[in-house]
């Protein structure tokens, strides 16, 4: 995520038409309006993913409204469908007005004119309208609608696109295109599952889909020691040979990627100045490795070193106390 605009690095008078320019360029053409003020504080940052994008931003109240004539004069047939992370947001387009809480989620479009209420910040993607295999009638139902972003094929949503914006990571091309068309897959699979009509999207989609839906739940569960390729195979309805297909598809095993997910988190934690004084024992119970014993040995065959001589490298990188 490349941040590609900050109120902090122009004048307070220029910082708006700059914004405005900057949104016009990234996303689409809108007029804005400032609210009891004439400063606007804001950044915005974006991720290219082939033709796909991902954009996260935050900014102070304004109005905005995307015209008839600003539609004529440039029109990108776009899709967006937006998470909203922070403040009050209401938008009104194609006859509807959707006040929206954070966590929701609310899909528009380029194509229609619109206005918007907006405080806080959300983290936006957007798509051509041709790239998505749902018919465009039923697209329509779902425009300026909140959607739930709190559970099921929201929050999977939701949870992908907050680690996109998150993510430090510099891709390649090729990671890139992967990245988009993992995106339009999730995006297309969260707007046929409100329209409850998910026949219509395409096996390769579903397939995909669903190996991030088990990605995520392993995620969720990791800290239970439990957890079983029987027990993942269940909450998603599919046998266990079929989970095991899945994974040998993607060259790991269910064993394999639980644990190889449980040494990472262990790892991130112990490099954590705010968790120095958390106990290795207990950040290794947290992520599914009851016994210290095994998590020491599966941790030096991984890195090289003991959980406690990797904490106190990090620790004297960091200025901490070891």
């Amino acid at each position: 995520m490349e941040r590609i605009f900050d109120s902090n690095d122009f004048p307070a008078r220029d910082a708006l038409s700059v914004w405005e320019n900057v949104t016009a360029d990234t996303l689409m053409p809108t007029s804005f309006k400032l609210i009891n003020t004439d400063v606007f504080r804001g950044w915005f940052g974006t991720m290219p993913l082939g033709a796909v994008q991902v954009s996260a931003m935050a900014y102070s109240s304004f109005l905005t409204r995307r015209t008839p004539k600003l539609i004529r004069a440039s029109d990108p047939e776009i899709l967006a469908l937006g998470v909203t992370n922070s403040g009050p947001h209401v938008i009104e387009q194609n006859r509807n007005q959707a006040a929206i809480r954070t966590g929701d989620l609310l899909l528009f479009e380029s194509s229609r004119p619109f206005d918007t209420y907006a405080d806080g910040g959300n983290i936006l993607i957007q798509f051509p309208r041709t790239l998505t295999p749902l018919p465009a009638c039923r697209i329509d139902q779902l425009i300026c609608r909140p959607l739930p972003g709190a559970q099921g094929m929201g929050r999977l949503l939701a949870d992908f696109l907050t680690r996109l914006a998150e993510d430090s990571t510099s891709y390649t091309p090729r990671d890139a295109v992967r990245l988009g068309n993992m995106s339009l897959d999730l995006v297309t699979a969260t707007l046929a599952h409100f329209l409850e009509c998910e026949d219509g999207i395409p096996s390769e989609s579903r397939q995909r889909v669903l190996y991030m839906r088990i990605m995520a739940f392993i995620e969720r569960h990791l800290g239970d020691t439990a957890l079983t390729a029987d027990q993942i195979a269940a909450a998603h309805h599919i046998s266990v040979r079929s989970l095991h297909r899945i994974f040998q598809q993607h060259g790991v095993t269910v064993r394999s990627w639980i644990r190889s997910q449980r040494l990472e988190n262990s790892r991130r934690d112990l490099a954590d100045p705010a968790k120095c004084h958390v106990p290795i024992q207990a950040i290794a119970a947290h992520w599914g490795f009851p016994h210290p014993g095994d998590f020491t040995r599966a941790f030096r065959a991984l890195h090289g070193i003991n959980p406690s001589e990797y904490r106190k490298y990090h620790s004297t990188e960091a200025g901490t106390p070891g």
